[in-house]
């Protein structure tokens, strides 16, 4: 989780918000990525989609099944849904998205019935860390 944060404070420092994400599989960083949404203008340039896309070229798979993404900011419904076709293994996260998240606020994609996947879920890792770089980051755009 430390090195989602650096890789958050990256995109902090680019003007975007500053949420990283690293996906592990046996104990290595096989890829990692911070938001480009507004640098790329892409809507899916998030954090987790790009380490997710990194993942599957490194690994040559979209198989994910035994990797696990650590991640700053509680997954969206489009990134736990990518996660769940990925088949993560496990999602890390740290602060929860009460206004979007969907691995336990808004819904729970993780655990989906008649999903053909699941994933476990850990929350608040380095939770204020996490919060206190999203709220600095809003706090100076307004």
């Amino acid at each position: 989780m430390t090195e989602a944060l650096t890789l958050a404070d990256r995109a902090a420092s680019i003007g975007e918000v500053p949420v990283g994400a690293v996906i592990v599989q046996n104990d290595s960083i096989i890829a990692s990525s911070f938001n480009l949404r507004e640098s790329q203008q892409d809507p899916t340039a998030h954090a987790e989609l790009l380490a997710l896309r990194q993942a599957a070229k490194t690994l040559n798979s979209w198989r994910l099944t035994d990797c696990t993404v650590y991640v700053t900011l509680e997954p969206c419904a489009m990134c736990a849904g990518a996660m769940v076709l990925a088949r993560i293994k496990h999602c890390v996260f740290g602060c929860t998205d009460p206004k979007g998240g969907f691995t336990g606020s808004l819904a729970d994609l993780s655990a989906w019935p008649g999903l053909n996947h699941h994933f476990d879920v850990t929350s608040g890792i380095l939770e204020e860390e996490c919060r206190q770089r999203l709220q600095l980051f809003f706090r100076n755009r307004r």
